[in-house]
């Protein structure tokens, strides 16, 4: 069962509509202070106001804390409650989880940035636009909180004790490493694990090869008990980002993968392989203008909790709005029906 402790913080995460409990103010505090302060981050040790870089990391470092905490009661809940209870609470934690995964995510990321220009926040949404509780604040301190239709979305029929955790591309990350689940499912569905392990290396670059080699600061990784499951990347100047992919890494990448390498091996292997070998479709100019950053996101079959998915957006796309970013797009073949589906319940 659940514990007393446990119990206590369900009830001070949604106290009263107008009054938060103890723990959900902390966590209000802890995040507006540390936008408010994040240019002091990425300051050297001997600069004079070193002192202000380790407060900073160490009010984050409490906030992620708060932030576990949440999560992991949001799995005990679906875990130990009678489903009565679970049913009838369950919609507003995991509304309260699935932010906490894109905030925590997000001050993660402001850790490993020196943002020289102030977080956007757009003009005042109208009042219908946000929500009230904790949920409602959280949203309108993330930069994207105006933009209501990513914020909504009914809660899953069957909840799930799944825990998950997102956080910033990493320096020891490698795609041998990591293996990326996420990029070889989503490319290979049900395909026997052989065929993952032959071709796994090539879908990895031809999906995220030239974000982790052109624009590694924007790209977030979602993890769950089995390891990566899902990532998110992007470019906040998709004109340069894909002009330095055609002229440096698409040839570099082609040398490595010569067109008769795939020959013999399963079908998508030979398809990865043959894809760096295409003449990639130029972006016309004003979807350029109008919306100057590139996104990509995927997620493994295994992630079945839209929730997850839309924490990936929340979190990449707060980060490019964050540095100036007024608009994305991301480019999907009309015949790649699995990311069409994948896109369009994201919303």
């Amino acid at each position: 069962p659940l514990t007393v402790e446990e119990v206590r913080m369900l009830v001070e995460l949604f106290y009263l509509p107008y009054h938060h409990g103890a723990l959900a103010q902390e966590l209000l505090e802890h995040f507006r202070w540390l936008r408010a302060n994040s240019l002091s981050v990425g300051v050297p040790a001997t600069a004079p106001d070193a002192c202000g870089g380790a407060r900073w990391r160490g009010r984050a470092q409490s906030f992620q804390l708060l932030c576990a905490q949440t999560c992991r009661l949001h799995s005990r809940l679906v875990s130990a409650a009678s489903r009565a209870l679970l049913y009838d609470l369950h919609p507003y934690l995991w509304d309260i989880r699935n932010m906490l995964l894109a905030a925590s995510a997000f001050v993660l990321w402001l850790g490993c940035q020196s943002i020289t220009a102030p977080i956007l926040l757009g003009r005042d949404a109208e009042p219908w636009v946000r929500r009230g509780g904790l949920f409602g604040e959280l949203q309108a301190l993330l930069p994207v909180g105006n933009s209501y239709d990513l914020f909504y979305h009914p809660p899953p029929l069957f909840p799930s004790s799944q825990m998950y955790l997102l956080r910033p591309l990493l320096p020891l990350d490698k795609v041998g490493t990591m293996a990326w689940r996420s990029c070889s499912e989503v490319a290979l569905g049900q395909a026997g694990l052989q065929a993952q392990l032959n071709c796994a290396p090539a879908l990895a670059a031809r999906l995220l090869g030239p974000f982790l080699s052109l624009s590694p600061e924007y790209t977030f990784v979602l993890e769950d008990e089995g390891g990566p499951c899902g990532y998110a990347a992007g470019a906040l100047h998709a004109e340069g980002f894909l002009q330095q992919r055609d002229s440096s890494w698409l040839p570099a990448i082609r040398d490595k993968y010569p067109p008769d390498l795939g020959t013999g091996g399963p079908a998508l292997g030979q398809e990865a392989v043959l894809f760096f070998h295409a003449e990639p479709l130029a972006v016309p100019l004003p979807v350029l203008r109008r919306f100057p950053s590139l996104v990509q996101l995927g997620t493994a079959p295994s992630v079945l909790d839209i929730g997850a998915s839309r924490s990936l957006a929340l979190c990449l796309l707060s980060a490019l709005r964050a540095n100036g970013s007024r608009g994305v797009f991301c480019q999907v073949s009309d015949a790649d029906r699995q990311q069409l589906s994948f896109y369009s319940k994201l919303g």
